[in-house]
């Protein structure tokens, strides 16, 4: 028997499984803390240990600690390539904290700066068309001394000369394909892999998450990109539109994969910025624990009842019961904008809205929908008819008690059979 050990590594957990590569049966699972005060490496070998890896077998890392992946997506116009680098940037497991569009000045550089991004994904023009404004961003945050590696995805006749401009002055670039080639064409698979190796390269050395360079050279992906290669692999496997919520205590996340729409691509309704069909959105205001606060905002503002926590005595409501209602608060809502699209905050574009009629499958992740939570907050979320979208009407839904899609898409590219067999266990 050949095995793999998959581990993703989190903010608060430390999640390992140990798959047979021959059939892709989980032989074992567990949760250890992540020791993120000290070295994450700690957590890490504990999680690998507790499912009995082997010291020559492989280790398929991902890992969102430390915040995972903070991005700023800089571009030419708000409604175009910037929405496009967005989406893109969220597609590629990152948290997008600033977008801007237009010529920088020194507000917007400010701007930036307090963002406080690990990464920024500089666009700007299609290709042959303007160059000026690709090239001026370029010149300005040559001489911000920000020290932000850039991933440079833009007209493709202004590359090679913004590409000169940055590494004269020592900022690292990583030079990829134009997000947006042509008006309504978004190509996200380039930059996304840029984007990738840019936070494997820079990004987990630089947030120091333990010492020595062992843990960098594991991790293969930030946690949302794994996530996502895992909900692409499951669509392709059962050839329907997948949608997957992920609450967690800080962040809900949401996922989705749905069948291209040949009108959407080329007639009338379609969008300038491009459609990307495997898609993911952020809601960082949107959690169960230290983004409670926001839930319980959120749900006011779009009329959300929490029934237990409505009560006059809701202090006295069980932690669990407490955190379903938070749990399916959150997904409601998330889902409300993941389909309806929204702004996620002032200077930022609004984002398109899905389709998800279609959806044939929906899948729920994160701790309280694993420990009894999922059913409850699956059907709340499912059964909104009051959100302004039109949730699935035929749509089967299952709850990823093992962190299935994550191992899945770390195993995807070197071993497709074995992550295939995983999926089916859903």
């Amino acid at each position: 028997m050949t095995a793999a050990v998959c581990v993703d590594v989190g903010s608060t957990y430390t999640k390992s499984c140990r798959i047979d590569l021959d059939t892709g049966t989980m032989l074992a699972r567990a949760e250890v803390p992540t020791t993120s005060a000290t070295d994450v490496l700690a957590g890490l070998d504990a999680a690998v240990a507790a499912v009995g890896g082997r010291p020559r077998e492989q280790r398929y890392v991902c890992s969102s600690a430390g915040g995972g992946l903070r991005l700023a997506v800089i571009g030419y116009e708000e409604l175009v390539t910037a929405e496009a680098g967005h989406r893109v940037g969220l597609s590629a497991g990152a948290q997008v904290v600033h977008v801007a569009a237009g010529p920088l000045d020194g507000r917007g550089i400010a701007a930036l700066r307090a963002a406080r991004p690990d990464v920024l994904l500089l666009v700007g023009g299609t290709d042959g068309g303007d160059a000026e404004v690709l090239l001026h961003n370029a010149r300005r945050l040559a001489t911000a001394r920000l020290r932000l590696p850039v991933v440079l995805a833009g007209n493709a006749d202004a590359r090679a000369d913004a590409e000169a401009v940055l590494t004269g002055r020592r900022v690292p670039v990583t030079v990829t394909e134009n997000v947006l080639p042509r008006i309504g064409v978004l190509d996200p698979g380039p930059a996304r892999a840029a984007i990738r190796d840019v936070f494997l390269r820079h990004v987990i050395g630089g947030k120091r998450l333990s010492k020595g360079g062992r843990f960098a050279s594991l991790v293969r992906a930030a946690t949302p990109d794994a996530v996502l290669a895992g909900v692409e692999l499951l669509a392709d496997l059962t050839g329907a539109g997948v949608l997957v919520v992920d609450v967690g205590g800080a962040t809900t996340d949401v996922y989705s994969a749905l069948l291209p729409d040949a009108e959407s691509e080329s007639g009338p309704r379609r969008d300038v910025a491009g459609t990307l069909w495997r898609s993911r959105t952020v809601e960082g205001d949107l959690g169960v624990a230290a983004g409670a606060a926001g839930t319980v905002s959120a749900a006011t503002t779009e009329k959300v009842t929490l029934p237990k926590l409505a009560l006059p005595d809701s202090g006295q409501v069980p932690t669990a019961e407490r955190d379903r209602e938070l749990a399916a608060a959150a997904a409601v809502i998330a889902l409300r904008r993941h389909a309806r699209g929204h702004s996620p905050g002032p200077g930022r574009p609004r984002t398109k809205g899905r389709d998800l009629r279609e959806v044939r499958l929906v899948v729920g992740s994160g701790g309280v929908l694993r420990h009894g939570g999922g059913a409850y907050v699956l059907d709340s979320a499912l059964s909104d008819i009051a959100g302004g979208w039109v949730p699935p009407a035929a749509a089967r839904t299952v709850v990823d008690e093992r962190y299935v899609l994550a191992a899945a898409g770390l195993l995807a590219i070197d071993h497709r059979l074995a992550a295939v067999a995983l999926l089916n266990t859903l």
